[in-house]
């Protein structure tokens, strides 16, 4: 027996609900990037906090470290718009 494909209907976005040119052309640029880009980011973004901390310059540790959430929230939409389009088709 070969199991079956589940597919899950797919939502038509509304034309009300349809993106913008800019956000589009935002995410057809963002899309050419690899995932591990924001990663990456991330992670450097909390190095640079680390060697700020060290170096006693809390406010600029605590202002490069505030970018990591950032990043990896960007990644995460960047992700999913590359799976699932931002039309929702």
């Amino acid at each position: 027996m070969t199991p079956e494909l589940i597919t899950e209907p797919r939502a038509q976005a509304r034309s009300e609900h349809r993106e913008g040119p800019i956000a589009r052309s935002i995410e057809q640029q963002t899309a050419k990037l690899p995932s591990d880009t924001w990663l990456w980011a991330a992670m450097g973004s909390i190095g640079i906090s680390l060697f700020f901390q060290m170096t006693g310059d809390e406010r600029k540790a605590n202002f490069v470290g505030h970018w990591a959430p950032t990043f990896l929230l960007l990644g995460l939409y960047n992700k999913l718009v590359k799976l699932h389009g931002s039309e929702g088709v």
